[in-house]
């Protein structure tokens, strides 16, 4: 599905989009639904992503249009990119992120179960942290949701000792549906190709699940307060429903994380 320079990254951009939504309604109404019953129960729909990776998970929450319900779970060390060399370099993040045994670190600070999920977002599917995130989610007893690009892990090698992809760990798999190697547009003369389309095909499935999710709430009068901008229902109002979101946010992170 690559473009060209010339036609650009916009069309190859809506191309992709479309073909999330001709293929994957059905998946991402399955991951709505573990979403919202989660919420609905008074849980968590945990969100994790490495890398890029983080991005889809800032988009759930918190930030304008979102709501408690989605508790973001990123790591610095993974996901600290503008430094690029030196202390906090790519190199380091690209290491550390393919170290086994970090994952079972990362949840060790959690004491999670039903009725909460997780959903784990890579763009390559191989690397052995988003792996083990989700085999450890499943260990407790979370289903988990992976957003990850089908074509990219078939032909990309696991870093994982066991072989295996985010997507042999997964109830549910929303396919990112990018090619092999992210980058959509070929340059003329050049043999690699520019402008990678996982990110806006993560963040639209963020956003995505996120509707439908309100949507189920909303349905069983369970919608937690939802971030909006005081352009829209004026100061004290957006004042009151961060408060509020923040409060409700707060007391079910608490419920999740580990006190021993």
């Amino acid at each position: 599905m690559h473009g060209t320079a010339k036609g650009g990254f916009l069309p190859a951009a809506r191309e992709l989009l479309e073909r999330i939504a001709a293929t994957q309604d059905d998946v991402l109404e399955r991951a709505s639904r573990i979403c919202t019953d989660a919420i609905a129960a008074g849980g968590l729909a945990h969100a994790f992503g490495t890398g890029h990776s983080r991005i889809p998970v800032e988009e759930l929450f918190p930030r304008y249009g979102s709501f408690p319900g989605f508790n973001p779970i990123v790591e610095l060390s993974m996901t600290f990119h503008t430094q690029v060399v030196g202390a906090n370099g790519q190199r380091q993040a690209m290491f550390i992120e393919r170290v086994e045994g970090l994952a079972g670190q990362i949840l060790a600070s959690y004491d999670l179960g039903p009725p909460d999920a997780m959903l784990v977002f890579s763009a390559s599917g191989v690397t052995a942290v988003p792996i083990e995130m989700a085999m450890g989610a499943r260990e407790r007893g979370l289903p988990v949701v992976a957003v990850t690009s089908v074509a990219s892990a078939s032909a990309g090698t696991p870093s994982h000792s066991s072989g295996t992809r985010l997507l042999d760990h997964a109830d549910v798999v929303v396919d990112l549906c990018t090619p092999p190697g992210d980058a959509l547009i070929h340059v003329d003369g050049v043999d690699t190709p520019v402008s990678p389309g996982s990110t806006v095909a993560a963040v639209a499935i963020a956003n995505e699940i996120k509707a439908r999710t309100a949507a189920a709430l909303a349905e069983r009068g369970l919608l937690p307060p939802v971030l909006t901008s005081a352009a829209l229902v004026g100061a004290e109002r957006s004042a009151e429903l961060f408060d509020a979101a923040y409060a409700e946010h707060a007391r079910r992170a608490s419920r999740a994380l580990r006190r021993e």
